[in-house]
């Protein structure tokens, strides 16, 4: 009689190299944000801590802090974040072409924004920063 014996263990290494995966994809998405934390006069340690990272996000782009519970709701967090990233693009003089390309290609635009000639122009969200108006339009001429 033959027992046929399986062996399913691999002394822990895929759990190792789960968490070295995991790590290097984190550092590497955090890094835009020390440098935008760094332009916006942030603590840039702040870039590091899952949660209070985007707590300071939403401080950078003039949105409220309680918008961080809007985040952990299904559909509406897509929405929001497009808010927050239009906002972020605004927030550093950027349109919405620049919004489109955080969007559909974050890390390299965040890349840009962190490291790039990029300055960061205050909070757009905010109450006090509405668009100034728009200029007169040019007088006519006496008929």
């Amino acid at each position: 009689m033959f027992v046929q014996a399986t062996d399913y263990g691999n002394n822990g290494m895929s759990g190792g190299a789960f968490f070295l995966w995991f790590v290097i994809i984190y550092v590497l998405l955090v890094i835009p944000y020390y440098g935008i934390f760094t332009k916006a006069g942030r603590p840039a340690w702040a870039a590091f801590i899952p949660i209070y990272s985007t707590i300071v996000l939403l401080e950078v782009v003039g949105r409220p802090v309680w918008w961080i519970i809007l985040f952990f709701v299904p559909i509406v967090n897509i929405v929001i974040l497009i808010i927050v990233l239009n906002d972020l693009s605004k927030s550093f003089g950027h349109g919405t072409a620049f919004t489109l390309g955080l969007i559909f290609l974050s890390w390299i635009f965040l890349m840009i924004l962190a490291f790039g000639s990029s300055t960061y122009r205050g909070p757009i969200a905010s109450p006090g920063a509405m668009a100034p108006p728009p200029p007169p339009p040019p007088a006519m001429p006496p008929a």
